[in-house]
């Protein structure tokens, strides 16, 4: 996540080496017998293109979404020019819902997206920053008006919020046990970690619509923080080597909920370090509500030198005129969706 003048600079910076890789390899991702009618996925800026991309190709595994600082579905149609100009900017005009409805019809008719009924029971909510100079604000309002046409009832099913004078990024509301000052941006500015010193607990809002009324969050996360080998599970192009996986102890019995959490570029762990999986909110929530967090990792590369998630076809065949990355056919929605369906198996299994 890197505002929208650096990233088309950052793209002809590609040679940058990337950080050497551990030469121990994490743990197998474990079988926890997630509870499979209780499962979301949130992400933020590139991480919330791809959350919405994996809720519209498999709306039938998801109870809703959670979209931070991003566009609506599909929005750059596997062309970086349109990523650029129309789904960060809007130096190219709006996106055009109309041609991205033909995109999902055109979808829908080959099996590679969900079925309308299922889509039509998600429960979605979405945010933005006002002062977002990385993906313009208005991005939230077009996802909003494409999927007031999917859903069955968008009046209960949706919930937009702005928030006035904050940057780009994923606000972080106060708690018992702070986070360290360095870990944190700006509220209004956002760079760096991307995490926002704004005392906006947008993880917990975000939860409680997609899930309903929960318990309070714990005072401080007390649960295992693990890493996992990404490539055993599927082998993905631009995902790194490891993930991450937060288990409250209650969980190791088998039958909690599952979030997938999907960060943003810049905002990896080869970038910050553990910032974003450890402070970002979602542990605590998931510590006092029998809740599992999985946050899988991508990498930077010559294609992706800012560590995003692939919401424009990156890691899609060179050739293809048409990357098939925001469908079921994806290689990233494929390995996220591997990873969910190796977490819902039992230990034994």
């Amino acid at each position: 996540m890197t505002p929208s003048n650096t990233l088309a600079a950052s793209l002809a910076l590609a040679g940058l080496a990337a950080l050497p890789a551990s030469a121990q390899t994490p743990p197998d991702l474990p079988r926890l017998a997630i509870d499979p009618s209780d499962i979301s996925v949130i992400g933020v800026s590139s991480g919330g293109y791809m959350a919405t991309q994996l809720a519209v190709a498999w709306p039938e595994r998801f109870q809703g979404l959670g979209v931070l600082a991003a566009g609506p579905w599909s929005c750059a149609r596997g062309a970086l020019r349109l990523a650029l100009g129309q789904c960060m900017t809007d130096r190219l005009g709006e996106p055009d819902l109309d041609e991205l409805a033909t995109r999902h019809a055109g979808y829908l008719r080959r099996d590679l997206v969900g079925q309308p009924e299922d889509l039509a029971r998600l429960r979605l909510f979405i945010w933005h920053g006002g002062e977002d100079e990385v993906m313009a604000p208005g991005l939230s309002e077009a996802l909003a008006e494409q999927f007031r046409g999917w859903l069955a009832d968008p009046d209960d099913q949706l919930l937009l919020l702005k928030s006035e004078e904050v940057g780009h990024g994923w606000p972080i509301g106060l708690r018992a046990k702070p986070v360290p000052a360095t870990e944190l941006a700006d509220c209004h500015v956002g760079e760096g970690s991307h995490l926002l010193a704004c005392d906006l607990d947008i993880a917990g809002q975000a939860l409680e619509f997609v899930h309903g009324e929960l318990e309070p969050p714990a005072d401080e996360a007390s649960g295992r923080l693990i890493s996992f080998d990404q490539g055993e599970v599927a082998d993905a192009k631009g995902l790194a080597d490891s993930g991450y996986l937060y288990i409250p102890e209650v969980c190791d019995e088998g039958g909690c909920g599952l979030t997938m959490a999907l960060h943003g570029c810049g905002m990896g762990a080869e970038q910050i370090d553990d910032t974003f999986v450890r402070y970002n909110g979602l542990n605590e929530w998931a510590d006092t509500n029998r809740r599992v967090v999985i946050y899988p990792q991508v990498e930077t590369s010559m294609a992706n030198p800012q560590g995003c998630f692939d919401w424009w076809g990156y890691a899609e065949s060179t050739w293809q005129l048409d990357p098939l990355h925001d469908s079921r056919q994806g290689t990233q929605v494929s390995a996220l969706m591997a990873m969910l369906e190796r977490l819902e198996e039992s230990p034994g299994d």
